[in-house]
């Protein structure tokens, strides 16, 4: 009888292993086979919108056709540039944690200004200059697809690509395999970086020599006759920069012809063939890379940067907009189309966001009576200068003043014998008298006053204690240190925080929502599909009601 109890307990118990390893399997099977994260530069959410009747079945009203549409989704910090953009969605944190507070950003240890994914002890790959002396590792917390690295055991790949550096590192994360991005000059290649590998895979050295970037340095000109862009103003106005080499800013642009006087490849960045080659890049990553192609999840982090700088030097009421989104979305569509042939349609996640948006041209908005303008930088740092030395004998007491940040020389500070606190008071008390600035705040301020709403809980979710300044101040709205052609971003305002959220694939529910949605949720999001652990300084949480 004992016997006959022991062959059931050992029966029951193999089956119990049998069942969980069943369902251990279901599990892995049940994810997703690729995660396509898809940052779009400097998109605003009303991009959607505006060009909606422009854009095909295929691109994004794929996305929000089929998926789950974010309507109020805003970044929930400052500053909003590209380099804090890209790492808090994939971090789900802001600056705070993560710690890139900018695209470059005064050290205060080695007394200079830093780039965000800078990195000197490493080398380039692909090239022979120092394009590709970049990593992560300013960057303190992990990523989505660094917790899914971990969670695979290292066998689910991360790959990020971009034109621009900074898209493609951060992303990516600490543990990705590959970061690639666009090297123009007069190769027109994708490079990388040491940190990833010492010589560039076979598929990426084939794409390179296949002549595709060539293929674009071709007249520029309107995808649909120009008369139907109706959602843009005119062609030629004055709140546009332009291309050197050429007269006005109007279609159409050989840039075969303007290349010798813009860099050569780099031309191509500042046009909408940039993401063309973006997507052509990363439809090939997906063969090269074997992605999406077993059970161990892989994801890929894309950004499209070209919209970036044609926003920065046509505006955001351009036709060189306009048509910039509509031949993005066309490139979305074949790279969807590609997802569904290489790793099959149901098989792949994607989710579709930017890391800013931008404000309209100040001087147009000046036309259409609405308060908008330009800060006199030269004006006011003589002011800030005549004050310092003034009020402390010395100008010396002055670091660095960069991204809306005054950086005291602490030594100086001690030497003269002044408390610290009061010489930062005593600055905002200041510059807040100066035309156009909105707000100031001292650093003890925000390292010790808890604020609920507002622009200071942006302030406060942005500020590093360790990497940022002494003093923080805000421009009017409206208001910008640029230029007055071309569009800018970096503010807290709704025109730069307020940026799609589009999900779409395997796992996602389709529907949409107007509840308020925070740029920080999508990691956490990502990782509850996927069944990972959360990155490690993720603040936002997961959206509920996109998952299945």
């Amino acid at each position: 009888m004992k016997n006959f109890v022991y062959i059931l307990v050992a029966l029951a118990f193999a089956f119990s292993c049998k069942a969980q390893n069943k369902g251990a399997l279901k599990q892995n099977n049940s994810n997703p086979k690729l995660v396509v994260g898809i940052v779009v530069d400097q998109m605003r959410y009303d991009y959607l919108t505006r060009f909606y009747n422009k854009y095909g079945e295929g691109g994004f009203k794929r996305m929000m056709n089929e998926g789950f549409n974010c309507k109020n989704n805003h970044f929930n910090y400052v500053p909003t540039y590209t380099g804090p953009g890209h790492a808090s969605v994939y971090t789900g944190t802001t600056p705070k944690y993560h710690g890139i507070i900018a695209n470059d950003w005064y050290d205060k240890e080695i007394k200079k200004m830093v780039y965000c994914a800078g990195d000197d002890s490493m080398q380039s790959v692909g090239a022979e200059t120092e394009d590709g002396q970049m990593s992560p590792h300013r960057m303190k917390t992990t990523t989505f697809a660094d917790e899914n690295r971990l969670f695979t055991q290292m066998r689910g790949k991360t790959i990020g690509i971009s034109v621009k550096d900074r898209g493609a590192i951060l992303p990516a994360g600490h543990t990705a395999n590959a970061a690639y991005w666009f090297y123009g000059k007069d190769k027109g290649y994708f490079i990388t970086s040491t940190f990833y590998m010492h010589s560039l895979p076979k598929w990426v050295n084939d794409f390179n020599a296949s002549g595709v970037a060539e293929s674009y340095l071709k007249p520029w000109n309107t995808l649909y006759p120009i008369e139907t862009y109706t959602e843009s103003g005119s062609d030629l106005n004055n709140f546009e920069g332009g291309f050197t080499g050429k007269e006005t800013a109007t279609f159409p642009y050989d840039l075969n012809a303007l290349k010798t006087q813009t860099g050569g490849f780099d031309i191509l960045k500042a046009t909408a063939y940039g993401n063309s080659i973006v997507a052509d890049f990363a439809i090939a990553a997906l063969t090269g890379e074997q992605l999406g192609q077993d059970n161990m999840t892989d994801v890929l982090a894309v950004s499209f940067s070209s919209t970036d700088y044609v926003g920065h030097n046509f505006g955001v009421n351009s036709k060189e907009i306009e048509d910039t989104y509509i031949r993005l979305d066309k490139d979305l569509e074949r790279f969807f189309k590609a997802l569904d042939a290489k790793v099959g349609k149901g098989n792949y996640t994607v989710f579709l966001t930017a890391d800013h948006a931008a404000v309209d041209v100040p001087s147009y908005l000046q036309t259409v009576k609405i308060p908008a303008g330009y800060i006199d930088s030269n004006a006011q740092k003589a002011m800030f200068t005549e004050f310092v030395t003034t009020t402390f004998g010395t100008a010396d007491i002055i670091e660095n003043v960069s991204n809306n940040q005054v950086f005291l020389n602490r030594a100086k500070v001690k030497e003269l014998n002044l408390d610290l606190d009061d010489v930062q008071e005593a600055i905002v008390n200041e510059i807040i008298n100066y035309p156009n600035i909105d707000k100031a705040y001292t650093a003890k301020t925000l390292s010790t006053t808890e604020f609920t709403e507002g622009i200071e809980t942006l302030l406060q979710k942005g500020y590093n204690q360790k990497r940022s300044g002494d003093v923080i101040f805000v421009y009017d709205p409206a208001y910008i240190s640029y230029s007055k052609t071309g569009s800018t971003h970096g503010s807290g305002l709704n025109y730069d925080t307020h940026v799609p959220l589009l999900l779409f694939g395997k796992g996602i529910k389709h529907g949409q929502t107007f509840q308020k949605t925070s740029i920080t949720d999508i990691a956490p999001t990502m990782s509850a599909l996927l069944g990972t652990s959360f990155p490690n300084g993720a603040i936002g949480q997961p959206l509920e009601f996109v998952l299945e």
